[in-house]
Order: C-alpha cells, then sequence, then structure tokens
C-alpha cells in the first residue's frame, strides 16, 4: 500500500481471502497482492485499496461541447480532469496511454482542484479522459466538496458500474455523457471486454436523475449495422425522445487499425436516428 492510497469502497472479503469487488459488473475476485481487471483497485492483506485516489494524470480547461455535452450549459468552460485506468478493454481506445499511465504522479490536494474548478470561466469539474467510475472514491469526495462549494459536476463514462455505487454518486452529479458503445452484446464482449445489459441499465437509471446524453462511435463494419441502431435508437427514444444522441466517427487507434468511418456510414446513422430523437448530432464528420 502507497501512504497516498485510499480504502475503495464496495467490496467484501471472502472466506477463501479472496476480495469480491462489487464496484462493476465484472465482480473482480482478488488474490492478496493482485489487482482488479481496472488495475486501480487491490488487494492488500485483507483489504481493497484504490491506487488512483487524488492521482491526476491529465487536466485541462474545455468547452462542454467538448465532453460532448452540448445540451447542458451550451458554451460553457469547464476544468477537466482524468487519472489512470479503466474497467473496460476496449480495442479501439482513443485514451490507451492515459489509461494504462504509470509514470510520475502527482497527488492533487481537495483545495487545489476546487480553486482551479473556478477559474477561467469554469462551471465546475468534469471526470473525463480516463474512466471516472474507477476513480470512484476521488470522484465521490469531489464531487461532494465540489456541490457544497456551487459548483457543476459531470462524468465521461462507459456506464460500467453497479447501481448500488452509481445510486450514490448520482445526487452529486449534474450531467453525464455516457458512451453507448453498440446495441450487440457480441460487440461488448469482443471488442470492449464487457456486456451491452449493464450499459443500459445505467442509462435508464440516469435519465431519471440528472442531465444524460448519449455518445455513439461508429466503426464500420463492426457497429454500423442498421438493425442494431435502430434498435438503439428505439431504446433511447422509449426512455426519452429529448436524449441527446452523439454519433461519432472513428478513427485508427489503440490496436484497431481500420480505416476511418465513412461519412456515408454517419449520414444512414443521422437519418435512422432522426425518426426516434430530436437532437442527433454528428461529430469529427470533417476531420
Amino acid at each position: 500500500m502507497e501512504v497516498n492510497d485510499k480504502v475503495a469502497k464496495y467490496w467484501r472479503l471472502e472466506k477463501n481471502g479472496l476480495i469480491h469487488c462489487e464496484l462493476c459488473p465484472h465482480f473482480c475476485k482478488i488474490k492478496n497482492g493482485q489487482s482488479g481487471l481496472c488495475k486501480v483497485r487491490y488487494h492488500s492483506d485483507g483489504v481493497l485499496y484504490s491506487a488512483n485516489y487524488g492521482k491526476i494524470v491529465s487536466y485541462a480547461y474545455d468547452p462542454i461541447e467538448k465532453k460532448p455535452l452540448n445540451y447542458f450549459y451550451p458554451n460553457a468552460t469547464i476544468f477537466s480532469i482524468g487519472s489512470f485506468g479503466c474497467n473496460l478493454t476496449c480495442t479501439f481506445c482513443q485514451n490507451h496511454e492515459l489509461v494504462a499511465y504509470r509514470g510520475l504522479l502527482t497527488h492533487a490536494k481537495d483545495s487545489e482542484v476546487l480553486k482551479r474548478a473556478t477559474q477561467n470561466g469554469s462551471i465546475g469539474i468534469a471526470f473525463t479522459y480516463n474512466e471516472p467510475t474507477v476513480w470512484y472514491e476521488f470522484v465521490l469526495d469531489m464531487s461532494k466538496k465540489a456541490h457544497a462549494a456551487g459548483l457543476k459536476t459531470i462524468l465521461v463514462t462507459n456506464g460500467y458500474i453497479n447501481e448500488a455505487p452509481l445510486l450514490e454518486l448520482l445526487p452529486f452529479v449534474d450531467a453525464m455523457n455516457i458512451d453507448l458503445k453498440s446495441m450487440s452484446d457480441g460487440f461488448y464482449k469482443a471488442i470492449c471486454g464487457g456486456s451491452l445489459s449493464p450499459v443500459l441499465r445505467t442509462i435508464e437509471i440516469c435519465v431519471k436523475h440528472t442531465h444524460v446524453e448519449i455518445t455513439n462511435l461508429l466503426i464500420d463494419g463492426l457497429n454500423t449495422n442498421l438493425d442494431e441502431l435502430d434498435a438503439m435508437c428505439r431504446f433511447l427514444a422509449n426512455l426519452d425522445p429529448n436524449i441527446p444522441l452523439h454519433i461519432n466517427r472513428c478513427f485508427p487507434a489503440h490496436l484497431l487499425d481500420v480505416p476511418k468511418t465513412r461519412l456515408e456510414s454517419l449520414t444512414a446513422a443521422r437519418d435512422l436516428a432522426e425518426k426516434y430523437l430530436k437532437n442527433v448530432n454528428v461529430g469529427n464528420a470533417f476531420i
């Protein structure tokens, strides 16, 4: 255990000496001296710790539309921070170097984070870049403090979290962009190392509690099937046809060496989505 590491939430020690992590749907069973799939929650002598508590790898002042959250405080600036770790293993991850980062880190003081979140016109804190739900303890603590200071908090997330920790966090979250990668469970298993149903459940819960926008990164031949896209749009429309959907163009990244998504695929997805949803956006189309 390192000095600044934090005892994690949502786990139990089993009789066989394994720790059963209950933060996300992987439900990792972790041996002493090892970490879960996220690589940040680790077992040390019968206790589960968070290795990334307060450790910021990247930060910036971003326009809110970059998250993207086009319909939440348009034209606002937000202080964006990220750490390391993720609980999915997407082959197309655009932040894989940050997610896997284990270089020199500085432990951020809460007061300094809150101070920066009020500068340069920022309306609050965006937990982004890596997966914020595996930064859970820090995100929860900072979100409470940000709210007490009158600041907004947002999450840019894959939505891969269990219901109990999600419900504890949601009262302190003002907006979320949730990445719905596909409506195919096979895609989630083969490409992302996860499953679809927990993400759908997260979306169902969150739209009842906070502002939600959805991102779908289109990858030709993998998640551009129009029947699956139709199912995605119907699912969202049944929850609320006003939910904004961001259809984004994929570029080669990490382990997935594919051509950038065809403009025709983006157009077809947009036209289909607009049959169901009132706020459809296309991103990265002309880069």
